[in-house]
């Protein structure tokens, strides 16, 4: 997000009210009905509420697709976490950038072997700590270089062309579909099964509510912090070579080493918390939903680690093969979960109960068109078919709100029209 905001300016912060508008709905809205259910039926994974009360018969398609999709998309995300984790040591230790992906997957794999579902759980409260300190610490110290929060919010409320332009100079109707691209990461959060296994987990009503109420505060004061040292940035003229590496520079050009080694820890953090809940979700897709752990009986957890090693390893080739920016990936990862998962989970939090073709084929929908427009933002904006042409064109829009919110919509009318069980 910093390096985002970094290249794009000011009008990045739209993404805000839907980031934050996604942590309100997840644990407000879908959390009552899914910590409900999950706790009555005893569900473990979130591919159980995915096909829940369904005829067994009917179940086998759907979740080895999403299964496959979970795997699929987390291989892209954990990749994205392993590229922070490298861009750390290449910007703190000078490593080359392959020792340096290879040492930081090597850390967090041996790391998320060590404990499970109740361990990360732990350590991610831990890891929370040191990421909410680095980011309230870099902003106040940057803040105060920069000569105080007056000049920083000038910058903010200047206007005009570049950086401080809320529009980032797009026509209405283009700043629109931006900012509705960019409330769409918050509408992924409603189909990210590493969210709503938290969710499941969750013991009661009270510890819901509590849980929100600490997630929200962490969310709002680490965005702010985080665009503050990114205003503080600009105005100080700090330019890194990499947007992404922000973080690491105000820390280390700002801050005494060792307050900047706190920094080095908390951004390690963040990818070990992300990373653990990843592995477990995606181990938990082959090991328990394929009932693979259950053909060896005293070797579940051999069975999942197994699983988790192969899933570290095809994240490490996807980061070295395929070089992209860690905020592509990660979006990608993320829409694509979402419009894949998140309508199914909308629809039977409504108290509709769509039959299983109808779920099925709304999964390949949400996702396939999410991939199908995130290839076509590949493409080169110059094609000769005049309908190919304008699906490239809707690919290239700002805030890609064709990759993250459109799919939704056949996926939701699959779910409406094709049967209810």
């Amino acid at each position: 997000f910093s390096g985002f905001l970094f290249s794009q300016g000011v009008a990045a912060l739209w993404m805000l009210p839907g980031i934050w508008g996604g942590y309100v709905a997840v644990w407000l809205w879908l959390g009552p009905k899914i910590r409900e259910e999950s706790d009555k039926e005893q569900f473990i994974t979130p591919t159980e509420l995915l096909v829940a009360r369904l005829p067994s018969a009917d179940t086998r398609r759907i979740v080895w697709l999403v299964s496959f999709l979970i795997v699929f998309c987390f291989v892209f995300y954990i990749a994205a976490q392993f590229d922070a984790a490298a861009a750390a040591f290449v910007s703190n230790f000078a490593m080359s950038d392959t020792a340096s992906l290879l040492l930081g997957a090597a850390i967090i794999l041996f790391y998320c072997l060590l404990g499970g579902f109740w361990a990360a759980s732990i350590t991610d409260m831990l890891q929370a700590i040191v990421m909410l300190c680095a980011a309230l610490i870099v902003p106040i110290v940057s803040v105060g270089v920069a000569g105080g929060i007056g000049p920083v919010i000038d910058l903010l409320t200047a206007g005009g062309p570049g950086f401080s332009d809320w529009t980032g100079g797009m026509a209405t109707h283009v700043l629109l579909g931006f900012v509705l691209g960019l409330w769409g990461v918050g509408l992924a959060a409603l189909g990210q099964p590493q969210l709503i296994a938290r969710l499941m987990a969750v013991r009661g009503e009270k510890e819901r509510r509590q849980g929100f109420a600490i997630a929200m505060i962490w969310a709002v004061l680490i965005y702010i912090g985080v665009s503050f040292m990114v205003l503080a940035a600009r105005t100080l003229q700090v330019q890194p070579a990499n947007g992404e590496h922000l973080f690491y520079v105000m820390a280390a050009t700002y801050l005494p080493p060792v307050l900047a080694g706190v920094v080095i820890a908390a951004i390690l953090s963040a990818v070990m918390s992300t990373v653990d809940s990843l592995l477990l979700a995606s181990s938990a897709a082959v090991s328990h939903d394929l009932g693979i752990a259950a053909r060896y009986p005293g070797r579940e957890v051999w069975v999942s680690r197994v699983a988790m090693t192969g899933i570290v390893i095809a994240s490490v080739v996807l980061a070295l093969v395929l070089p992209d920016t860690i905020f592509n990936r990660v979006l990608f990862a993320w829409s694509a979960l979402g419009a894949a998962f998140g309508p199914i989970l909308v629809a039977r939090v409504c108290g509709f109960e769509p039959a299983a073709s109808a779920r099925f084929w709304s999964v390949v929908l949400g996702f396939g068109l999410t991939v199908f427009f995130y290839t076509l933002g590949t493409f080169t904006a110059d094609v000769n078919s005049g309908l190919w042409q304008s699906l490239v064109n809707l690919a290239h829009l700002p805030g890609d709100p064709f990759e993250r919110v459109i799919p939704w919509l056949p996926a939701l009318l699959v779910l409406r029209f094709v049967g209810r069980h």
